[in-house]
């Protein structure tokens, strides 16, 4: 439940009202939880959970999703529990029967589109797919100029250029319909700070300018490739086509999520690897922030399911299809030595050339940086790989009281992100020894 949260100061806030105290009138019927908080105004708040999807409801003015009285609740009912009741508040039916009329509406919408779509005439849909191949290719031509002129110009002052410098060019790449390229262009900013900065802008640039060339040659292209190139432009893959494909069944354990503000949205991505298969995936969701992410499948949990991947080389992003089963816990997982990892990251570039991450299970100590440098983890051949986290490791290195620890996390040419630690197979070995 505190993983619903969307930052820190809600979890806090929540926990605070986890009990009896604030409320009144509070009830669960199996489907739905309610209660009425007491805040800092005459009326108490009103606030409703319903328990399947999650979905919230409070009438405090909070814009944080879920607020801190929805977690509170959640809270108060999973720990104390709540006074069962078969009659409903007039303001929890008044919110179930909206969101049922609201789900009504949506399918019987997307029933039409559905047949509107099935209906339509093939040689239209077959036109406006090439008109808008033709806007993303005159817009990657200008790209290509404005690539030229960055290179020709210098890129002496571009870390003083500012945000507006790459955010004209990449709204010029909206209207082109290549909105994975204006991505990339907003994201350029935060490389052009630090010791090497020059470097990993050119880089960047000359990932666009590859991107660019790859687009005039689609046609020419093997097909796992053009696939990558589409789907790193922003050519658009609906769900239902995705699903459509053939359905990967696996145990898939959840290892490690990650969510991220990028230009006025909010993104989750959760990590998944299969027991059987070894194979990752990565499920994403986005949501305007304050607006409630997917949370159906969260780290710690293990899910018998088929998943969907999206087409493209190295691609790892899938829709979740069919749950077959459930258990909250996480299998043991196997670890790779830091070479191995290295080399993994290697292939997946060669291909995928944008791709700028890759999941993995790594062993090794932690050493504390010296002198202002970075921590590193050291495996048991000896290599090392730098670790990059937003603040000091050092409850991870709490957590390891000095020795190796088997961790999840997400490895880049930068260095690697630990997101979680995970059990391995002496883990589950003492735990069956304890329960005997």
């Amino acid at each position: 439940m505190l993983a619903l949260a969307p930052d820190s100061s809600s979890v806090a806030a929540g926990e605070k009202l986890a009990a009896p105290g604030p409320w009144s009138g509070q009830g669960c019927d199996g489907h739905v939880v309610w209660g009425y908080c007491r805040g800092s105004g005459k009326r108490p708040y009103q606030t409703v959970v319903e328990l399947e999807a999650p979905a919230y409801k409070c009438s405090c003015p909070s814009r944080k999703f879920p607020c801190k009285h929805a977690l509170g609740l959640l809270l108060l009912w999973s720990g104390e529990g709540l006074p069962s009741s078969t009659e409903r508040p007039e303001f929890v039916q008044e919110w179930l029967t909206s969101r049922a009329e609201r789900a009504t509406n949506g399918a019987a919408s997307r029933s039409r589109l559905g047949t509107a779509e099935k209906t339509s005439d093939p040689e239209a849909a077959g036109k406006r797919a090439a008109q808008r191949v033709e806007r993303v290719r005159a817009g990657l031509e200008e790209l290509d100029v404005w690539l030229r002129d960055q290179v020709r110009g210098g890129l002496s002052g571009l870390e003083r250029a500012g945000y507006q410098h790459f955010d004209q060019v990449a709204a010029r790449m909206v209207d082109a319909q290549a909105p994975g390229v204006a991505a990339l262009l907003r994201g350029l900013p935060a490389r052009l700070s630090g010791e090497g900065w020059p470097s990993r802008a050119l880089e960047q640039l000359a990932l666009l300018r590859l991107l660019v060339t790859a687009h005039r040659r689609l046609d020419a292209l093997p097909q796992g490739l053009a696939d990558t190139v589409r789907s790193r432009i922003g050519y658009p893959a609906s769900q239902d086509s995705v699903l459509a494909l053939p359905a990967v069944r696996d145990t898939w354990a959840a290892l490690g999520s990650v969510d991220s503000v990028e230009f006025k949205l909010t993104t989750r991505r959760v990590w998944l690897r299969g027991t059987r298969s070894g194979r990752w995936a990565v499920l994403l969701s986005f949501a305007p922030p304050g607006q409630s992410l997917d949370a159906r499948v969260m780290p710690g949990v293990t899910v018998d399911a088929d998943l969907h991947f999206y087409p493209g080389a190295g691609q790892f992003r899938a829709l979740l299809g069919a749950e077959h089963a459930r258990h909250e816990h996480v299998a043991p997982q196997p670890a790779s030595t830091l070479a191995d990892v290295a080399g993994e990251f290697a292939a997946l570039v060669a291909a995928d050339p944008w791709a700028d991450r890759l999941p993995a299970v790594v062993e090794g100590t932690l050493v504390p940086g010296q002198g202002g440098e970075d921590w590193r983890i050291r495996d048991d051949t000896g290599q090392a790989a730098r670790l990059r986290t937003a603040a000091e490791p050092w409850p991870l290195f709490a957590h390891s009281l000095g020795e190796p620890v088997r961790v999840f996390g997400e490895w880049s040419s930068r260095g690697f992100s630990p997101l979680s630690v995970v059990p391995g197979l002496a883990d589950a070995f003492s735990s069956e020894v304890t329960s005997r």
